[in-house]
């Protein structure tokens, strides 16, 4: 286990500094700098004294060096486009506000999406197996920022005084939360609806009915066990997604999150901000990754560890 374990967390840590490499020189090979769009506005010596600030007139070979070594520190530098905050202060301010709304996604995933697929399961060609499936396809199909928008509409409509903007009470997350999840919950509710179904066709399911055991207990005790691996395997990404990927979501709803300040950054070419955030988005999915292989391995006792055991 120990082994196993190391193993995984050097792999975490080289695909980190791979992460950081490719994203630090791709940014860099874009023509112009954040200030380029100003070059012509400002005065040519605040100009230059801006790109030397920030260490843009260096080769881009020591720049990454410098950069590295700061990241090694957790020091993600400076907004290029803020006065008053570092990356650090700025990621700190906007990701529980991100997290707190893809926390909520994802228990509502994880919840609802099991339940939906393994109700139509055991219902197979039924009534309740269509709804269900159209329910899956429709969340999967439909974009968030269409279900967000359909969301505030029919609120506003029917619901007059419920919030469908800003943050503040726990009412203000609920619309961004369901209009969030339903992409992972649809997903969720398919996969475990066809793993589903190929573990109640297994013989040990068969031979558990045979002896007269509950139908309840087979299902849920013996089959929802083995067919919600693959979900769990998934929950690394999903989860990552729902955590950090709501930047659409919070520009609808007008949520301070960390996925504007991401976008922000992309439109002002702040290359300390859009490194942080990135960075910052990379290290949480490697984490979750690393994290479900583990639960992974624990739950199912078949794999097989790196040094052969079990």
């Amino acid at each position: 286990m120990g082994k196993y374990i190391l193993k995984r967390v050097a792999m975490a840590i080289v695909t980190i500094w791979a992460i950081i490499t490719i994203t630090f020189f791709l940014m860099h090979a874009v023509p112009g700098d954040p200030f380029s769009k100003e070059g012509g506005k400002m005065p040519k010596v605040v100009y230059e004294n801006l790109v030397k600030q920030y260490g843009l007139d260096k080769p881009l070979s020591e720049q990454y060096v410098i950069y590295l070594k700061n990241v090694a520190k957790f020091d993600f530098g400076r907004s290029m486009k803020s006065d008053v905050e570092t990356v650090n202060q700025m990621i700190k301010r906007g990701f529980p506000v991100s997290a707190r709304l893809g926390l909520q996604a994802l228990c509502i995933s994880l919840i609802l999406g099991p339940l939906l697929g393994t109700f139509a399961a055991i219902n197979q060609n039924k009534a309740a197996d269509y709804v269900a499936t159209v329910i899956a396809i429709i969340g999967v199909s439909v974009p968030s920022f269409v279900l967000g928008a359909l969301f505030i509409q029919i609120t506003a409509t029917y619901f007059k005084g419920f919030p469908i903007g800003g943050w503040g009470s726990f009412k203000h997350t609920i619309l961004p939360s369901l209009a969030l999840s339903l992409m992972t919950l649809a997903y969720m509710a398919r996969l475990m609806r066809s793993t589903m179904l190929e573990v109640l066709n297994q013989d040990y399911i068969k031979t558990a009915r045979s002896k007269g055991i509950a139908n309840k207990v087979v299902i849920f005790k013996h089959a929802v066990r083995n067919a919600i691996l693959p979900i769990i395997s998934s929950l690394g990404t999903s989860a990552t997604n729902l955590l950090v990927g709501s930047f659409v979501i919070e520009k609808i709803f007008g949520i301070p999150g960390l996925g504007m300040f991401f976008v922000t950054s992309i439109n002002n070419r702040d290359y300390p901000l859009i490194m942080g955030t990135t960075i910052f988005y990379s290290s949480i999915l490697v984490f979750m990754i690393l994290i479900v292989d583990i639960l992974y391995m624990i739950i199912d006792p078949r794999i097989k560890l790196a040094d052969g055991g079990e």
